[in-house]
């Protein structure tokens, strides 16, 4: 059953937190999160990526799949999964860990619901995949896993898509460095077309507010509904280059054109997909009642581009359009 709750601020905030996975996307901005709250941080891993941050951190070192040992006598308020996918992670983790912490943050994903109808919004409320299989549904059982583990002790965060500097996909990074290039880009769907999607660093002091406020329940961790237009409108202006065109095509033709939902041009589904045509219209007033804050979008192009641009090619979409795959598709809808 899900566990779904009214949130409330003013818990009393305690201060030693462990961190599953802490080195990598969110879970470096956890770190950072925490430390800035005044937390102990304390890293488990297997080490195998290194992190300079502001300040000292503990690090452990195993292997959520088998190797626990490091965790041993150990006693902390709170951890944050960054890590976790499936159910016999969650529950091994959660079960060496019950009687070590106080509260569990598990970092689930809107990919857990079983569908997005077109045009429908949905809060935390919405049917869940039965599914074992597939990465919606691994998480979906991994709640359950901790919840079960751990009774009353958990928060299920489910964020959508997480972006900002040092994301490993190259997905939303694509669009600052698109316009960044400027010249005829192309732009997908309807100008008003909604979506929605959060910097790791808000999503990341969302879960250590939950993590040291002991906050259980089931919650969105989504960013502000905003429009394509708007995104893109960002990304130009984060980039200070006011030359690039913008070409608007609309869903049919970008299906025609075979360019692959969500991966070919980031944040872009056909809105009449029956399956995942509303999967950006999440509610997030639950998360903003209690208290999630975001910064603006033209913050998050401005320091996603210039990491991207220092971090070179590592920062760029596998997925995404080429250059010549986008030129292409334009000379091909003009024609």
């Amino acid at each position: 059953a899900q566990m779904i709750v009214t949130y409330s601020a003013g818990t009393a905030m305690s201060k030693k937190l462990l961190v599953l996975g802490g080195t990598v996307f969110l879970g470096r901005s956890v770190v950072d999160a925490a430390l800035a709250a005044g937390g102990e941080v304390t890293l488990f891993n297997r080490g195998s990526h290194h992190v300079a941050f502001t300040q000292p951190v503990e690090q452990l070192k195993g292997d959520r799949n088998g190797d626990l040992r490091s965790l041993t006598g150990r006693q902390f308020d709170a951890v944050v999964d960054c890590s976790g996918y499936t159910a016999e992670q969650l529950r091994r983790s959660a079960t060496a860990l019950r009687d070590q912490v106080q509260h569990y943050v598990f970092v689930s994903t809107i990919s857990v619901y079983a569908r997005f109808a077109p045009d429908l919004g949905f809060d935390e409320t919405a049917s869940v995949t039965t599914a074992s299989e597939g990465y919606g549904g691994a998480k979906a059982r991994a709640e359950e896993a901790v919840c079960a583990a751990m009774p009353g002790r958990v928060s299920i965060l489910r964020p959508g898509l997480i972006v900002g500097p040092h994301d490993p996909t190259g997905r939303f990074t694509y669009w600052p460095l698109r316009l960044a290039r400027a010249g005829k880009v192309l732009a997908p769907g309807r100008p008003d077309r909604p979506v929605q999607f959060i910097d790791a660093r808000d999503l990341a002091q969302w879960c250590v507010q939950l993590a040291l406020q002991h906050l259980p329940g089931t919650i969105h961790g989504v960013g502000p509904s905003g429009s394509m237009a708007s995104l893109i409108q960002a990304c130009q202006q984060a980039s200070g280059n006011a030359a690039a065109e913008l070409v608007w095509c609309d869903d049919a033709t970008l299906v025609e054109a075979k360019v692959a939902p969500w991966t070919g041009l980031p944040l872009w589904i056909p809105e009449a997909d029956l399956d995942f045509g509303g999967m950006l219209l999440a509610s997030g007033q639950a998360a903003v009642d209690a208290g999630l804050r975001t910064r603006p979008w033209v913050e998050t192009a401005r320091d996603t581009l210039a990491w991207a641009q220092e971090a070179g090619t590592a920062a760029h979409s596998t997925t995404a359009l080429t250059p010549e795959a986008e030129a292409k598709i334009l000379a091909w809808r003009a024609a």
